[in-house]
């Protein structure tokens, strides 16, 4: 009896818990959720200057993206209801002001504002807090240490580096030459920009096949969080198979890293100045990285140094793979335009099938069917960053602390308001005497201001080198039964592919 009735004071102790525990908890909830739905209030206030389109009351514009390769389109046309910039909502909680229109983005790029901390930090336990998303003081210091790694004593040896990777794939291409059928050219583009940035980077070959793996499948599943909205939930992903993928490649990528480092350390140990290394080599990206000191002669930590040799990883091959495929495809859609190209690389090669430094500057046409292909389908379609401080635009209208402030690159490249035929394909418009009656913020692929894109050059020089190449080679036609259809993911992608038809290109007079 005496043992029954402690086992029913023990039960009855422990309901007393359980449910004290369930009341502690609700109440929780309820005051988070409170707090949230104060906050949004808060932000319904602050934004309601700028009107967007219709919301639904817990969605937000949510539903509106369908991920069918119409949602960047559907951005514009918002765009010419609401000029400048609209307001949207992700969920019940997570407001954006979307910028689409030149004078306004002058004043967000010309700040140096971080990153948004919604978005971006789905990329930081692969990159660390590098270029691409850190701020302040130490984005400020590694920025001016990075810079002298883009100079172009630096980027002229890479052009050989790129040309060799370029002819590796268009090698590959002779198969698809042969057929009549068409084949999806974005892998092929990436594998080989990844190639590409391999050898400049760290002056490495294309052998790691496990480094390889893990960065296209951090890419492939960063895109895969970015979409699936439950992902957005730190520990709903970590328990997820997908964010067990995503710790593994993480693991694989840094290691490999890290050895490499520590070797290349070992490698310079005796050698502490640029100038004597360069008297023996070509330096490379690892090499100004290991060199690079600030005004205290400090350099950077070995996970400051990882942390930015990732970035350039992730940063300088998806891009512009991104860039070069579509660029292909704007030529293969514009015959004319592309045989003009063509005749410009031919002039320009006289007789070779690579190109080299100084072919660069010979081909005007070229540079500027790419600059217009990156206007119509630039390789980042949007940024975001959050404001530390109130920001006034030009016509008045503020937003304050705390703000998410996209930046629809893609909108204001499209706008009708800024660009005559929007959707036209026209490389003239990037004459010089026509780019300066425009906005410099009209065509931003690679950003603008403080925070532009430090490798843009590099991007540039890498994207002539493929193209010239390509249509010195090849002749380039579009498959109308395979239209891409455009998805904003990291980079511009294409739901269902790229795809082209080649054939050789007959140089007989």
């Amino acid at each position: 009896m005496e043992l029954f009735e402690t086992l029913k004071k023990v039960t009855l102790d422990s309901y007393r818990i359980h449910h004290l525990v369930a009341i502690f908890s609700l109440v929780y909830v309820i005051l988070k959720i409170s707090k949230l739905i104060v906050k949004r209030n808060e932000w319904i206030r602050a934004l309601e200057t700028f009107p967007g389109p219709p919301k639904h009351w817990l969605f937000g514009h949510v539903r509106e993206v369908t991920l069918d390769g119409t949602d960047m389109y559907k951005v514009v046309k918002w765009g010419e209801s609401y000029p400048l910039a609209f307001q949207m909502w992700f969920g019940p909680f997570v407001s954006f002001l979307n910028i689409h229109h030149p004078d306004y983005v002058k004043t967000i790029l010309a700040s140096t504002e971080p990153k948004d901390d919604f978005l971006y930090r789905f990329l930081i336990p692969w990159i660390g807090d590098g270029l691409l998303v850190s701020e302040g003081q130490k984005w400020f210091r590694h920025r001016r240490l990075l810079t002298p790694g883009f100079h172009y004593d630096v980027l002229k040896p890479y052009v050989k580096l790129m040309a060799d990777s370029a002819k590796t794939m268009l090698d590959k291409w002779e198969t698809h030459s042969k057929s009549d059928e068409s084949f999806e050219l974005f892998e092929h583009v990436s594998l080989m920009t990844l190639d590409s940035i391999m050898k400049c980077e760290k002056r490495m070959a294309l052998g790691t096949n496990t480094y390889i793996k893990a960065v296209y499948e951090l890419s492939d599943l960063v895109n895969v969080r970015f979409r699936i909205f439950p992902y957005h939930s730190e520990w709903i992903f970590q328990l997820s198979p997908h964010g067990y993928k995503y710790r593994k490649a993480c693991n694989v990528a840094h290691s490999h890293t890290e050895e490499i480092i520590r070797k290349r350390k070992e490698a310079l140990k005796d050698e502490k100045e640029l100038g004597r290394i360069q008297a023996k080599r070509n330096l490379d990206f690892l090499d100004i990285l290991l060199c690079a000191r600030d005004e205290d002669q400090q350099g950077l930590s070995d996970e400051a140094i990882r942390a930015e040799v990732d970035t350039f990883m992730f940063e300088g091959h998806d891009t512009t793979a991104s860039g070069i495929s579509w660029t292909l495809y704007s030529l293969a859609c514009n015959p004319e335009h592309q045989q003009i190209c063509r005749d410009e690389v031919i002039s320009a090669l006289e007789g070779r099938d690579t190109m080299e430094w100084e072919d660069l500057s010979k081909i005007p046409y070229t540079t500027m069917c790419i600059k217009e292909s990156l206007r119509l389908y630039p390789p980042v379609p949007g940024i975001s960053r959050k404001i530390t401080k109130p920001i006034t635009f030009f016509d008045g209208r503020t937003v304050p602390e705390g703000c998410l402030v996209g930046t629809s690159i893609f909108g204001i490249h499209r706008n009708a308001t800024v660009w005559e035929d929007p959707n036209a394909f026209d490389p003239l418009r990037f004459l010089p005497e026509n780019s300066a009656k425009r906005s410099p913020h009209a065509f931003v692929p690679f950003s603008a201001g403080p925070r532009n894109c430090i490798g843009q050059n590099f991007a540039m020089n890498e994207m002539k080198v493929v193209v010239a190449q390509t249509l010195k080679r090849y002749q380039l036609t579009e498959d109308p039964m395979k239209k891409p259809k455009m998805i904003p993911r990291l980079v511009l992608r294409s739901l269902n592919g790229i795809h082209l038809k080649i054939k050789p290109v007959n140089l007989e007079p």
